[in-house]
């Protein structure tokens, strides 16, 4: 039997599937990363990185979702320009940084956001994965600021308030991309 279903179905190609849709969700991340607006008044720059959070954590599952996060973080960390030009230093840095609590939570966020969207059938579960992989990243977000501020409200001024709006736009995007793509995205991994 040599057809393409046959040669899909091997360890080997399903391991090298699952290892191109890491680096594809790494290369997301460092696009979304890049689409950045310095905000007056906060360190913190709009970006469209939680949506690229949402997007990965949905489309690869909890587990692939979180080891793409995890590589971007680490290929960051190493002093690769994958992180926001308007973010922090770069590097290691980035990641004690203003910015570094919402970096930290990513690879978490992406977890909560493919494991609670399940096999993306249902919308409410879709839309229940994605809202709390949302508010993880603001949680990390919150607690960095609230330690480089000492003062939560402070850090919820600094960087919460000014991104709920958009946030929420970048959640009804999520959502509405990934309710018609997580089924046969996963079936392919």
């Amino acid at each position: 039997m040599n057809d393409v279903s046959s040669v899909a179905a091997t360890p080997a190609s399903r391991l090298t599937t699952r290892a191109v849709a890491v680096l594809l969700g790494v290369a997301l991340m460092a696009a979304t990363a890049h689409v950045a607006i310095p905000v007056p008044g906060t360190p913190v720059p709009m970006t469209l990185q939680p949506l690229g959070v949402l997007l990965v954590g949905g489309a690869l599952g909890a587990a692939l979702g979180a080891s793409s996060l995890a590589l971007y973080l680490a290929l960051g960390v190493a002093g690769l320009p994958v992180f926001s030009p308007y973010g922090g230093p770069g590097g290691l840095l980035s990641l004690v940084g203003p910015t570094g609590g919402y970096l930290l939570a990513f690879p978490l966020a992406a977890a909560a956001t493919g494991y609670i969207a399940g096999e993306g059938r249902a919308t409410l579960r879709v839309a229940a994965g994605a809202l709390a992989g949302l508010l993880l990243i603001h949680l990390g977000g919150l607690a960095q600021l609230a330690l480089l501020t000492g003062s939560v409200r402070e850090a919820a001024v600094l960087g919460t308030w000014p991104f709920l709006l958009g946030d929420l736009g970048k959640l009804a995007l999520a959502i509405a991309v990934l309710r018609p793509s997580i089924p046969s995205l996963r079936a392919r991994l």
